[in-house]
């Protein structure tokens, strides 16, 4: 890979607007707070019940991936997280190793996503963690759309909340998700012990190739979320210093509490009982019936802080998406009215509306024209649009490697061990996954076909694979046509360039390089 020049290296070319926003910005973020944020956002409790009801080997990829993508993943982003610091981590990194262009289309894809997910699959499976546990919702009542509106405007309003005061809702988060699947794990303990469990045979952890393609994506996007606390670089104390042992620590975390709650889910139901939606509220269900009486009230309260830690995540999200294309925008890589931080706040408050507003129209879609959501079209288009995520790190991650070569003097506070060599294998192997993730999420079946693996397209995704494909490559092609509407609007922020210092060059080193 070629470098640049030299006089290069320690510099970034930016735009006048983007240096009257970043003086909005307000340092905040402790370590402790980083460490809650990503836990928060990697530990999203609605893809729970999808990856237990592939039964046990969703839990042994689940392990696998935690070893062979997540420990790789979280040592890259250590490095480039608490190296370029700059407001808006993958826009930049992506710019700094490549260009603007190609920068703000990641940012595209990874910013979309968010408001699609949260008015898409964060709303419904909050609306069916209420109407199980709490009080019925009849699908397309007028208090089914209020319920579901209010959540995702919670989700809106506490993104838009300056990040000094706001970042108590990560933090919250993190306990809600604490105490749900450690009361949880309890509970299943003690309901062991006085009636057993199900359990499953050993032979049932053998991989098939079926349900490895298929778990892929779905185990990619749990483990997603160790660069999204880089969106609010410039609103940490010291990022150079906290960015990498808050993504260890948070890792740790996060495999901790994926790994833990899904066995107990394993162990405590039935195989056929485990659903896509239900699995862990229904888990919660069968172990708290060691406590009487008191069962019901438990499981209320189970349902609430359930509802608010897929609140805390929506949340999170756009704390750190909504602030990576904003970037984008004051930098002159997208319109120029989304690039603006509001004073007061100093959070990116158009573009917090426009996700909340995306994420309303098409929740209402799902519910009015869509039967609730079931419909396998919208299923469809539900899926392309999370697996948006998955295409933007097919960027983000070969940035981070070639910022390596094109600025290797920037003092890394963090370096992924075994030298050049240690961060070629552990970048070609979480890019590797992505790929992987990223093509049976686009053209699901085709793998299994090269290897003669049984596949039925119209049972698994209830449409012909020409609709499919229809429906998959015309979002796609949204999302472009959006980033190269933006990219064109920008033209004149783009102009008004400016260079300012990438980083500080000078600090102590947080683990030996390699």
């Amino acid at each position: 890979m070629a470098a640049v020049r030299a006089d290069e290296e320690f510099i970034e070319k930016t735009t006048t607007l983007a240096l009257e926003e970043k003086s909005k910005l307000i340092k905040s973020l402790r370590r402790f707070d980083m460490v809650f944020f990503t836990v928060c956002a990697i530990v999203v409790l609605d893809t729970l019940g999808a990856t237990a009801s592939y039964g046990p080997q969703g839990f042994l990829w689940l392990v696998v991936l935690a070893v062979l993508f997540v420990v790789p993943y979280a040592l890259v982003m250590a490095e480039v997280g608490g190296t370029f610091t700059q407001e808006g981590g993958p826009y930049e990194w992506t710019k700094l190793a490549f260009n603007r262009f190609q920068a703000v289309i990641t940012s595209v894809l990874y910013w979309i996503t968010n408001p699609l997910w949260i008015g898409g699959s964060l709303a419904f499976v909050a609306t069916a963690a209420w109407n199980d546990n709490i009080a019925h919702v009849s699908s397309g009542s007028f208090w089914d759309y209020v319920f579901k509106l209010l959540f995702i405007w919670f989700s809106v309003v506490a993104a838009i909340i300056a990040l000094r005061r706001g970042k108590w809702i990560p933090n919250v988060g993190t306990y809600l998700r604490a105490f749900v699947l450690g009361f949880f794990t309890i509970t299943a303990v003690i309901y062991a012990i006085d009636h057993g469990v199900h359990g499953f045979p050993v032979n049932d952890l053998k991989p098939t190739g079926v349900i490895f393609l298929a778990l892929v994506p779905l185990l990619l996007f749990n483990y997603f979320g160790f660069e999204l606390q880089n969106g609010a670089a410039e609103e940490m104390e010291n990022p150079q210093r906290d960015v990498p042992l808050a993504v260890v620590r948070s890792g740790v975390m996060a495999v901790f509490m994926y790994v833990v709650p899904i066995l107990w889910i394993l162990l405590v139901l039935p195989g056929r009982a485990l659903s896509g939606i239900g699995s862990f509220l229904d888990a919660v269900t069968a172990v708290f019936s060691v406590y009487g009486g008191a069962a019901h009230a438990l499981r209320v309260v189970m349902a609430i802080c359930f509802i608010g830690a897929l609140m805390t995540a929506g949340s999170v999200w756009l704390i750190g998406s909504d602030r990576v294309l904003a970037v984008a925008a004051y930098d002159g890589a997208f319109h120029p009215f989304f690039g603006r931080f509001n004073r007061r706040f100093g959070t990116p408050v158009r573009v917090n509306v426009m996700s909340g507003i995306i994420a309303s129209i098409f929740m209402i879609i799902a519910v009015a024209a869509f039967n609730g959501g079931t419909n396998s079209k919208f299923v469809v288009v539900l899926d392309i649009a999370i697996s948006c995520t998955l295409l933007s790190y097919l960027w983000i991650f070969p940035a981070a490697l070639r910022l390596r070569y094109s600025h290797g003097h920037v003092h890394r506070p963090y370096r992924v061990p075994g030298g050049q060599r240690g961060m070629w294998i552990s970048t070609a192997l979480i890019t590797v996954w992505v790929v992987l993730g990223s093509w049976v999420a686009v053209f699901p079946g085709t793998l299994e076909k090269l290897f003669g693996l049984s596949y039925d397209f119209h049972g698994t995704w209830g449409v012909s694979r020409g609709t499919f494909e229809a429906l998959t490559l015309g979002t796609l092609a949204v999302v472009l046509l959006i980033a190269i509407v933006g990219y064109a609007a920008g033209r004149q922020v783009r102009k008004t360039a400016v260079e300012v210092p990438i980083a500080e060059q000078a600090g102590p080193e947080v683990a030996a390089a390699g």
